[in-house]
């Protein structure tokens, strides 16, 4: 799972020394939070997105959705070092693409190029809507 993020990617967010000094040059800490990353993300998307093909895509037509996913990489490698101390720039981010998330999963965003979920015969498609009553009321006379 991790293949959709590449060590490579990393150098935007934050600078390889940071990160080495941060997991101690152990790539299988970077691979945990990775995954632990897409599975969050998955959370979220999978109702409205096809997350296999989403998170298997290479190259430049998974900018957004890796951009959202490295911060909530970078965020949980951080708190291994020190989750007392962290960079705010780094809890905004992780806040900001949770909120990301949670709009995708109200139906608040759609983004452009991804995937749809697919349906499976005898269900009905997911909607963003979600109906609800008030609580019955008991009459006495």
């Amino acid at each position: 799972m991790a293949e959709f993020i590449t060590p490579d990617d990393y150098d935007a967010t934050v600078h390889r020394e940071i990160l080495d000094s941060l997991v101690r040059e152990d790539r299988n800490v970077i691979e945990i939070c990775e995954d632990r990353a897409i599975d969050e993300m998955r959370c979220y998307m999978s109702q409205a997105y096809d997350c296999d093909s989403i998170f298997s895509a290479r190259g430049e037509q998974r900018q957004l959705v890796l951009m959202f996913a490295l911060d909530i990489s970078v965020y949980h490698i951080f708190c291994i070092h020190n989750p007392h101390n962290m960079s705010q720039i780094r809890i905004d981010r992780y806040e900001r693409a949770v909120e990301w998330l949670k709009g995708i999963q109200k139906g608040q965003i759609r983004v452009d190029g991804l995937p749809s979920a697919s349906v499976a015969e005898g269900e009905s498609p997911s909607t963003p809507y979600l109906v609800s009553s008030n609580p019955k009321q008991h009459n006495f006379m």
